[in-house]
């Protein structure tokens, strides 16, 4: 929930990726992420700036949700969830992973994240999606009670085998 003070004057809406404000506005937000030491403390690379519209746009399940703060007329953006379409075999449905959550460090703690999260779920339930995922970091205590409190969990399939765990491999 967006604290009383922020409520009328944060307004969470889905990017428009042909739209030059909105790009600006997905690619600054990343960008402040990436450069977070939750998002691993490093600029974009120029190409990933220049490019990453583009190729969400290009994304037919792709799709990016803005926070603004301010007025619709002097508002900038404060906080980004960039969200792919995926498929669960178990359930035979589409599931909806968030990517990248990211809020401007001033805009912390004030709901921002529960409003795009809560957006973001109303799209996953338009689409029929059984699920959200999302990953996050061991370190990042804060994300982790806003997620447990908007209902996440980490998953197992059988709790002999333990919790599921998210991996990565790089291809170069």
């Amino acid at each position: 929930m967006l604290h009383s003070s922020l409520a009328s004057t944060v307004h969470v809406r889905l990017a428009n990726y042909a739209d030059p404000d909105d790009a600006k506005a997905v690619v600054t937000m990343l960008d402040a992420y990436a450069q977070d030491p939750m998002g691993g403390g490093h600029a974009l690379p120029a190409h990933a700036r220049e490019q990453l519209v583009p190729a969400l746009a290009a994304r037919p399940f792709a799709f990016s949700v803005l926070a603004f703060a301010g007025t619709q007329q002097g508002s900038e953006a404060v906080g980004l969830a960039n969200c792919f379409e995926g498929f669960s075999t178990f359930a035979c449905k589409p599931l909806v992973n968030v990517h990248d959550l990211a809020v401007m460090p001033g805009h912390r703690g004030l709901g921002v994240g529960a409003a795009l999260l809560a957006f973001v779920e109303g799209i996953a339930r338009e689409r029929g999606a059984c699920k959200l995922t999302l990953e996050v970091l061991q370190g990042n205590a804060k994300a982790m009670r806003l997620y447990e409190r908007m209902g996440f969990a980490s998953y197992q399939l059988d709790p002999q085998m333990g919790h599921a765990q998210m991996m990565q491999r790089w291809l170069r």
